[in-house]
C-alpha cells in the first residue's frame, strides 16, 4: 500500500510540475489577453504550441483586432498562419479597411493575402492603394519604352506618355488583372485614339479625347484595380510614317520594274542571238548556192548554152555593179563575193 501511494503521489507531482511549467509558459500572456478584453484560453494555447504556432503572435493580433473593435477569435488567426499566411498584415489590412469605411471581411483579406503571396506585395499595400490611389506609367519605362506610338490618318505619328491613376478593388483583387494589363490596354486604347484622328494637329491640340476615348472603352474589367483617371503626360509629333511608307512602296515598285525590264531584255537579247543564229545559217545556204554557180556556168560552156560574149557582157555587168555599190557606199553582206 505504501508504494501505491508513492507511484500515486509520484504522478501527481508529476501532473503538478507540468500545470505549473504550462501555468509559468503561457500565464503572462493569458493575463494579458484577458486585461485586453481579447481572452484566449490556456487549452488553445497549449495546443497552439503543440501544433508549432507562435502562441504571442496569434495572441498580439487578436488584441490588437479587439482594440480597434474588430472581433476574431484565435481559431481563424491560426488557421490562415497554418495556411501560409502573414497574420499581421491581415489584421492591419481589416484595420486600416475599417477605418477607411472600406468594406472588407476577414476571409477576403485572407484570400488577398494569400494570392499576394511571393509577388513583393501585401494585403496592407491592396487597402491602402484602395484608400490612397497610385498612379502608373504607361508605357512602363521599365520595360525599355519611353512612349507609346501611334499614327493618324494623316500619316504622321505621334508618341504619347500617360499616366493611370487607379485604386485596388478589393471585390476584383483575388484572380484579376495586374498592373500589367492596364498599362497594355491603355496603350491599346491610346493607339487607337490617335489612329482616329484625322490629323496628327487634332491629338496635340486637344490631347484630352485620347483620355476620354480611352476612359469610355472600360479598361478596368476583370482587374485587380479601378481606373480613376487617365491624363496624357507628353504629346510630342513622330515621324512620318505614311511618306516613309509611300517611299518604300515607291521603292518597291521600282524594283519590281526594274525585274520585269531585265525580264524582257533577257528575252530580246535571246531573240537577237536566236535570229544571229538563223541569218549565219541563212548566210550558209547563200555561199552553197553561190559555189554552184561556176559548175554552172562551166556547165553551160560544154552544152553550149552560153558563149563567151555572154560570160563577157555578164562580167561587165557585175563590174559595173560593183562600181555603182562603191559609189553608193554600201557593202555587201559577208560571204557574198563576186563570181
Amino acid at each position: 500500500m505504501e508504494s501505491l501511494y508513492v507511484v500515486g503521489f509520484a504522478v501527481l507531482a508529476v501532473i503538478a510540475f507540468v500545470l505549473v511549467i504550462i501555468l509559468l509558459k503561457f500565464f503572462t500572456t493569458w493575463v494579458r489577453a484577458r486585461v485586453a478584453s481579447a481572452p484566449v484560453s490556456i487549452g488553445k494555447m497549449v495546443g497552439m504550441s503543440l501544433r508549432k504556432v507562435p502562441v504571442g503572435l496569434i495572441v498580439d493580433n487578436r488584441i490588437t483586432a479587439v482594440k480597434a473593435g474588430i472581433d476574431i477569435s484565435s481559431d481563424p488567426l491560426e488557421a490562415h498562419y497554418l495556411a501560409g499566411g502573414d497574420v499581421s498584415q491581415v489584421i492591419l489590412a481589416l484595420i486600416a479597411a475599417d477605418k477607411a469605411g472600406i468594406a472588407l471581411d476577414f476571409n477576403r483579406a485572407c484570400a488577398i493575402d494569400l494570392a499576394t503571396k511571393g509577388t513583393g506585395k501585401t494585403v496592407l499595400e491592396a487597402v491602402r492603394t484602395s484608400i490612397n490611389p497610385k498612379v502608373i506609367d504607361a508605357p512602363n519605362p521599365a520595360m525599355g519604352r519611353a512612349t507609346i506610338d501611334g499614327v493618324a490618318k494623316d500619316g504622321i505619328g505621334a508618341k504619347v506618355k500617360a499616366r493611370v491613376t487607379v485604386r485596388s478593388h478589393l471585390d476584383r483583387f483575388v484572380g484579376g488583372a495586374t498592373e500589367e494589363t492596364i498599362i497594355a490596354r491603355v496603350g491599346e486604347g491610346i493607339v487607337s485614339a490617335i489612329g482616329s484622328a484625322d490629323s496628327y494637329k487634332d491629338v496635340l491640340e486637344n490631347p484630352d479625347r485620347i483620355s476620354k476615348a480611352v476612359l469610355a472603352k472600360g479598361l478596368d474589367s476583370n482587374t485587380a484595380f479601378e481606373i480613376l483617371s487617365i491624363d496624357i503626360a507628353d504629346v510630342d509629333v513622330g515621324d512620318n510614317i505614311g511618306a516613309k511608307l509611300q517611299s518604300e512602296q515607291a521603292d518597291a515598285d521600282k524594283r519590281v520594274a526594274q525585274a520585269k525590264a531585265e525580264v524582257r531584255r533577257a528575252a530580246a537579247v535571246a531573240v537577237e542571238q536566236e535570229m544571229r543564229a538563223k541569218t549565219q545559217e541563212m548566210r550558209a545556204k547563200v555561199v552553197e548556192a553561190e559555189a554552184l554557180v561556176p559548175q554552172a556556168m562551166a556547165d553551160a560552156f560544154r552544152s553550149g548554152n552560153l558563149g563567151i560574149m555572154d560570160y563577157v557582157r555578164m562580167k561587165n555587168v557585175q563590174a559595173d555593179t560593183s562600181m555603182r555599190e562603191s559609189i553608193a557606199g554600201t557593202d555587201k553582206p559577208p560571204g557574198i563575193q563576186p563570181s
